[in-house]
């Protein structure tokens, strides 16, 4: 859909004046329903765009959200990135005095923290925007499927506050007079079930959109996999109250069973079918389509923004790393020990370069003598045994430690470079400089492989039957097999599959590993070889500017309500 999504949310962000600040699922400085000159298909547009762009003139400069003094630090999938990932066993940020990293790094933030506001502000802010959209374009049959897209982005949106924050502000109309309610776990769960029931007959069958014309709309097959995340974490939304993991398998069975999807496989130009999942030209593959069931759409020319690809693709670069794809690197995601041994059980068998690349160095040096010690992603790959490895270790940046005596720099893990501004046709990306193509995939049909097969694990109690859907999987990424053996396996392979796509603590939870001491990971809970962790961590606090702004909300269990 470059040609014509693209270029709508071009036009859209030139004819809407959609800024300002938001409080409790209200525009506090600018109404919506007072912009004038915006098309019914212009308001679509930039209801797709709250979830890749960051305001009305990208990069920066006219924000969506103010009072965040970075812009970049404001968008949907940078925010919920962040408080998916950056506390989980699989990566770490570098510079830990930037705002309230060290507290997210060391699972110590609190009610102030400004990463949950950001966060909470932008999805509360995207669920205006989109109640607005209801309420302005007529409900009749013309728009029918489009407004049921809307509603699908808006039933998104409160997923992620429910899974986040476990409960959420809640409001379905549009006004400026009315502050919203507070809804429970279980309520939210419920609603979003029966929303999604109901506007996935509304919507175009699964997998219309995954071609050129179309690409990052949502249809059904977007509506069924949302549908089996939900059920699959039923018992952590519902508190245990509800287990609908035959409804996960059913969902998962929908789109596994789709003839218009499938997982990229085939290999080109040197690139794994997994690779070319994370690379400049995914809008362009059609295998990378197949399995791309929902993506942010990302352009290098024409949707820039600091907060989705990339944010993903240049802060897990370096200065001096060869194939950077980026004239950008900002040096600051690296891998945690533990996500490098989920490929390297044995820590001493990664191989990884020991000495200093000699001064003025040029790529190609660096590349022969990455080859000479071993350390390049190439090799990294052949010795996992796994295509899913994409990690570098080489001498290019600077000397990398798996076990640093603190967080300080870049170089205390491995460097991550899964997400890649490359084509796998090898030719040339839109921009030549910073700004990334590479499309976010948000929902992809491995998610239903690995959530029918736990889903299956869990309403029988039988661990083998997990097994086919994750050997699928496996076999993919050419990696030996395995056997299920303890549920840990499966927790496992989830992170192999989806490391750094914004959902690891999601995972965690739902295995309740993510607090306590059963799982230890380097530097969780600030300490080096891993600490136990309080259980309300499991759920962000209501920022304490949105208690005072609201009488209706409360604070979660364990937070300070100042």
């Amino acid at each position: 859909m470059k040609s014509t999504l693209l270029n709508t949310i071009a036009a859209a962000a030139l004819t809407i004046g959609l800024t300002g600040c938001v409080n409790d699922l209200d525009i506090s400085s600018i109404d919506p329903q007072t912009s004038t000159g915006a098309t019914d298909m212009e308001l679509l547009s930039k209801c797709y765009s709250t979830l890749g762009v960051t305001g009305q003139s990208g990069p920066a400069g006219n924000a969506d959200l103010a009072g965040i003094e970075d812009e970049g630090e404001s968008g949907f999938y940078r925010t919920t990135f962040n408080c998916q990932e950056l506390m989980t066993d699989e990566c770490a940020w570098a510079w830990q005095d930037n705002p309230d990293i060290a507290p997210f790094t060391n699972m110590t933030w609190n009610s102030n923290s400004v990463r949950t506001l950001w966060v909470y502000t932008r999805l509360t802010y995207n669920i205006t925007l989109f109640n607005s959209y209801l309420s302005q374009v007529a409900d009749n049959a013309e728009n029918s499927q489009y407004r049921a897209e809307v509603r699908f982005l808006r039933a998104l949106n409160y997923w992620y506050l429910l899974d986040l924050f476990g409960k959420s502000p809640f409001k379905t109309e549009f006004n400026i007079t009315e502050l919203p309610t507070e809804i429970s776990g279980p309520d939210l769960y419920t609603w979003l079930d029966q929303e999604l029931t109901e506007i996935e007959p509304l919507m175009a069958e699964a997998g219309s959109f995954c071609n050129s014309q179309n690409f990052g709309r949502a249809d059904r097959g977007a509506a069924y996999m949302l549908h089996a995340r939900l059920a699959l974490n039923s018992a952590v939304y519902t508190k245990g109250a509800v287990r609908d993991y035959q409804k996960a398998i059913d969902y998962c069975d929908l789109l596994i069973g789709n003839s218009n999807y499938g997982l990229s496989r085939q290999a080109k130009n040197g690139y794994s079918g997994y690779q070319q999942l994370f690379m400049a030209d995914n809008d362009e593959n059609a295998e990378a389509m197949q399995e791309i069931i929902l993506p942010i759409r990302q352009d290098g020319q024409r949707t820039r923004c600091h907060s989705g690809a990339m944010y993903v693709v240049n802060s897990m670069r370096a200065a001096g790393m060869p194939n950077l794809g980026t004239t950008n690197a900002w040096q600051c995601l690296f891998a945690r020990r533990a996500l490098v041994q989920k490929f390297f059980p044995t820590l001493s068998d990664f191989p990884i370069s020991t000495e200093e690349a000699p001064a003025g160095s040029t790529e190609a040096q660096i590349m022969a003598l990455d080859q000479q010690d071993g350390s390049s992603t190439a090799q990294i790959v052949a010795k996992a045994r796994d295509n899913r490895a994409l990690f570098y270790a080489g001498r290019g940046g600077g000397v990398r430690t798996l076990y640093p005596e603190a967080i300080t720099a870049f170089t205390n893990g491995a460097s991550i470079v899964k997400w890649d501004n490359h084509r796998s046709d090898g030719q040339p990306t839109h921009d030549q400089t910073e700004y990334p193509d590479v499309d976010i995939p948000l929902f992809r049909l491995a998610e239903a492989y690995l959530t029918r097969a736990e889903a299956k694990w869990r309403l029988s109690g039988n661990l083998s039957d997990a097994q086919a859907d994750i050997d699928e999987i496996r076999n993919r990424a050419g990696a030996d097999p395995l056997t299920i053996t303890s549920e840990e396996d499966i927790l496992d392979e989830w992170c192999r599959e989806f490391y750094v796509e914004g959902r690891r603590r999601s995972d965690l939870v739902r295995f309740n590993r993510f607090t306590g001491s059963t799982y230890l990971w380097d530097w969780k809970g600030g300490v080096a070889n891993g600490t136990s962790v309080d259980p309300h961590y499991n759920v962000f606090p209501i920022p304490y500017d949105e208690l005072l702004n609201n009488g209706n909300l409360t604070q979660n269990e364990g937070y300070s309500t100042r």
